[in-house]
């Protein structure tokens, strides 16, 4: 099967996934390829995500590779099936590729988790606050480009507005609240904006204050995507050169543990709509 230049997320990770089933089982990708009865190359096209791969050749791998994780196996099944490219693909030739993947991994999540210290997580923001906060990027982006980030964010945003929107928490920290990007109408719009939102029933909005008297991961930015399985979880990174991927059960362990832990420090969800509307009182 001929290999398309630009593999969705969804199927670079069933490559990737296949690739870590195939090296538990101890093997090579020439024998594990003699065993399926491929080339070595053809396997190792798949595992990097340059050709695609079948629902029978996926469960076929996984009994070669002797997994017995049945709903592991469903679940990367499932992934082949999904053939449609997503409302992302327009962006593709004026985006970084690695802001379309970050799209298509939380539209097939099954929960979104954030916590964040300086900036408001960006399902949250209002178009005006998104605006000024691409306006002070590092380099220069240019107004075109903004325009377009923008109404990229804003398309990302549907998956809390859909009939089957998953559950979505954010954790942030007072002083996200606290930055007036923008300005001060922009600011108190911002505000209002997280309370309406935090009325969501799938929403919970939760914040760290600066009297917590503690505060893991030093004021790391984290975004959390749960796969349909724990195997197939995401967490995001914000890096100065953009969106950072993690998949290794180790790390996403550490990660699950971190927002646990950051959930334990904020206020519950009505105190947080007191401290934000009394915040927003003051601009």
């Amino acid at each position: 099967m001929p290999g398309r230049a630009a593999p969705t997320a969804r199927r670079t990770r069933l490559g990737a996934e296949l690739r870590k089933l195939r090296e538990r089982a101890g093997l090579t990708t020439t024998q594990a390829a003699d065993l399926l009865g491929t080339s070595p190359g053809q396997l190792s096209n798949i595992e990097v995500a340059r050709f695609g791969v079948s629902a029978d050749r996926v469960r076929v791998a996984a009994r070669t590779y002797s997994c017995i994780d049945q709903p592991l196996v469903d679940a990367l099944v499932d992934m082949t099936g999904d053939r449609k490219r997503g409302w992302w693909e327009e962006y593709r030739e004026i985006l970084p590729p690695k802001l379309l993947d970050l799209a298509e991994i939380e539209h097939h999540g099954t929960s979104l988790r954030a916590a964040h210290s300086i900036h408001i997580p960006g399902l949250l923001q209002t178009v005006d606050h998104a605006r000024s906060i691409y306006r002070q990027a590092v380099p220069g982006i240019s107004p075109p480009e903004i325009e377009h980030r923008v109404s990229f964010r804003v398309k990302r945003q549907t998956v809390l507005y859909q009939d089957d929107a998953v559950p979505y928490r954010a954790l942030v920290h007072e002083a996200a609240l606290r930055m007036r990007f923008g300005g001060p109408l922009i600011a108190r719009a911002q505000l209002q904006h997280l309370l309406e939102l935090s009325e969501c029933s799938h929403v919970t909005i939760k914040v760290i204050p600066f009297s917590a008297t503690d505060y893991p991961g030093s004021g790391q930015s984290v975004y959390y995507v749960a796969g349909r399985v724990p195997a197939l979880d995401t967490a995001q990174l914000d890096q100065s050169h953009g969106p950072v991927f993690i998949d290794s059960e180790a790390q996403l362990a550490q990660y699950r543990l971190l927002l646990e832990r950051l959930d334990t420090v904020a206020l519950p969800a009505d105190q947080t709509r007191d401290l934000i509307h009394a915040i927003a009182q003051e601009l």
